[in-house]
């Protein structure tokens, strides 16, 4: 019997393949957390009874009896940024932001998390039967809630402008404007709506959602790339 010899780049093309796929399962992750995410919290928003966008955050969705729903919305999407975040690891290595982005991106997967398992009050006429108006007082996991929140912002907002950095390094100004921009609009959607400025919720939406669709992008880009 005839049998083939392994070459050595036999061996290395093996070796190689083996170590692409974990990192494009990795990076689907996170691909996938923002359409998930989106495509989860809008239908709620405008589907669920009493529930206003301008006036209600996301997070209020993990109220009521359909409250699992975006409490898995927080676990699953969550998790997924987290293991985005290992993807990132190791296809951003020795580059601008090689260290920084993965831990901030694994920081926003975590908050996320606590977010889902911290639940925010009711408030404002949601769930419907709810008072109108902000509560009188405030839970301990409401308030664990505004913490678990605040720190993923923050965490965005400084992905998304590391992320700029890098891109820029690279000559990529069209990428380096969209992730800064996502920045912003991070920051400015966080701070209208903590300021009680109108449709303070909807504009702290759009803003969090261009965070997490730049770094999805980033994901989906660096996937294709393997």
């Amino acid at each position: 019997m005839t049998t083939t010899p392994v070459t050595a780049r036999d061996a290395a093309t093996s070796i190689s393949t083996t170590a692409v796929r974990p990192a494009r399962a990795l990076l689907t992750a996170g691909v996938a957390a923002t359409p998930l995410w989106t495509v989860a919290a809008v239908t709620q928003a405008l589907t669920r009874d009493s529930f206003d966008l301008t006036r209600h955050p996301f997070s209020m969705l993990a109220n009521g009896s359909l409250g699992w729903i975006q409490i898995t919305n927080f676990l699953l999407v969550g998790t997924l940024f987290i293991a985005a975040a290992t993807g990132l690891r190791r296809v951003l290595r020795g580059s601008t932001g090689g260290t920084w982005v993965p831990r901030l991106v694994r920081v926003v997967g975590v908050g996320m998390i606590a977010a889902g398992v911290f639940v925010l009050d009711p408030g404002d006429g949601f769930p419907a039967g709810t008072p109108t108006g902000r509560p009188e007082s405030m839970s301990w996991h409401g308030g664990l809630h505004l913490v678990a929140g605040s720190v993923t912002f923050f965490a965005l907002i400084a992905a998304c402008l590391i992320l700029g950095r890098h891109f820029s390094r690279v000559a990529d100004r069209r990428s380096a404007i969209a992730c800064r921009a996502a920045a912003v609009a991070v920051g400015l959607g966080n701070g209208w709506a903590m300021s009680g400025g109108p449709a303070g919720s909807l504009t702290l939406a759009i803003g969090v959602i261009a965070g997490m669709t730049c770094v999805s992008s980033v994901a989906a880009r660096y996937r294709r790339g393997l």
